[in-house]
């Protein structure tokens, strides 16, 4: 029997994602036209012998996570359930501190995976790779390669060509380590718990001396990093193993990896669900690359990489690339719309302009990861996809460039490059 656990984090994480995380948790945001963490569900369910679920996090319980969690399991078919931790606990602390959940029915083995990444999720291939390789209790990492600049970016392995053993772990370190990278997707047995409760007493312990000889020892024990904790310690032990993929992988950091991330799973859906792409129609859109089909046929252009949410309202002459438009919003005539997220019941005005830049990886380099952009670079805004948050009006003939404009905006100009509260 096996579990898996999706850490989904909380409210006070993903503020690279703001605006559009003060609507919806950002696990729940849509990503080719599904909420991110539908991805990881839909993988998870597909494991021969997968009976449960678990979303471990410190989001407050509510409506649109009850919901979600309702509807997915209703269309899997597999348990799902939230367990919330009570502070931000670490990728370790939070796995620790809900360990009868995880170890409940006596699963031989269990997946974690962090939300904020997408992947084809290749569980099956770990599995099969964990039965090959070392005891029957080794652990598995999914890594990938980066090129070599970005790997200091992510936690680094070190491997044994041969036996594919995880020599050294290094999490983000300052000089170049190893080309292959942690996917922050992780494949344990229950022995995975021993090694965590080994950290959380020497967590005690310290702080126990710090209180004492400091006066000033309040610090979480159970506050506990898979990676720099767990894993560097178990390097290099015979215990850990790196399973690397040739599939597609990005983390989904900022607003603009998620368009990003849109692409890639829309270029899946071609294999996975065509149901999910829409297609050229005589006397409809003219469609480019791939789509998800929530609209009415007028005479538009979209595409390629575009994913429109039900309720969306699409002009004559209007034009989409590479953007996310979600649920109520209005394109209207003759607007143009590129590299952008348009929110919730969102209007962009007739023949207005929405650009951003994007901050697509490296086409020329094969391993080139998407950077983690900072929102400020000497001074000023990094030029990068434009967002516009929920209820943002956008009046005619305007244009509005590389800018972020927070919820329930009504322009009256055009903007280039600046955060518009």
């Amino acid at each position: 029997m096996l579990k898996a656990v999706i850490l989904i984090g909380g409210p006070q994480k993903g503020t690279r994602f703001r605006p559009l995380s003060f609507e919806v948790p950002k696990p729940l945001f849509p990503v080719a036209g599904v909420p991110m963490l539908q991805h990881h569900i839909e993988a998870c369910a597909k494991v021969p012998n997968m009976k449960e679920i678990l979303l471990i996090g410190f989001y407050q319980s509510n409506e649109e996570l009850t919901r979600f969690m309702i509807s997915a399991q209703q269309e899997f078919k597999i348990s799902i359930r939230y367990l919330q931790e009570y502070a931000a606990l670490g990728t370790g602390g939070g796995i620790y501190h809900f360990r009868d959940q995880i170890l409940s029915g006596g699963p031989e083995a269990f997946f974690i995976m962090n939300a904020d990444v997408c992947s084809e999720f290749p569980l099956c291939e770990m599995l099969h790779f964990q039965k090959e390789h070392g005891d029957p209790s080794s652990l598995v990492i999914l890594g990938t390669t980066a090129n070599r600049k970005q790997s200091m970016n992510y936690g680094c392995i070190v491997e044994n060509q041969e036996t594919n053993e995880v020599l050294h772990y290094v999490e983000k370190p300052s000089t170049f380590v190893s080309d292959i990278i942690n996917c922050g997707i992780y494949l344990f047995t229950p022995e995975i718990f021993q090694h965590i409760g080994a950290v959380f007493q020497k967590n005690q312990q310290d702080m126990l001396l710090d209180d004492l000889t400091n006066g000033n020892g309040w610090h979480r024990a159970e506050a506990i990093r898979l990676e720099q904790d767990i894993f560097t310690a178990l390097a290099g032990q015979g215990k850990l193993y790196v399973y690397k993929t040739p599939a597609f992988w990005s983390q989904i950091k900022s607003a603009g990896s998620a368009i990003y991330a849109s692409r890639l799973y829309l270029n899946q859906y071609h294999k996975t669900h065509k149901e999910r792409l829409a297609t050229n129609k005589d006397g409809g859109p003219r469609i480019s690359g791939w789509l998800i089909q929530h609209f009415s046929l007028f005479s538009f252009a979209l595409g390629p990489n575009v994913s429109i949410g039900t309720g969306v309202t699409i002009g004559a002459g209007v034009r989409v690339r590479e953007s996310i438009i979600l649920h109520g919003a209005t394109l209207q005539d003759h607007s143009c719309v590129l590299n952008c997220i348009v929110g919730w019941d969102s209007s962009v005005g007739k023949w207005a302009r929405v650009e951003g830049t994007p901050s697509d990886p490296n086409p020329n380099d094969p391993y080139a990861k998407i950077d983690s952009e900072t929102l400020f670079r000497d001074g000023k805004l990094t030029p990068s996809i434009t967002i516009l948050g929920c209820n943002v009006t956008i009046p005619a003939e305007v244009i509005i460039l590389n800018s972020i404009v927070l919820p329930h905006k009504d322009l009256n100009r055009s903007f280039k490059n600046q955060i518009i509260l």
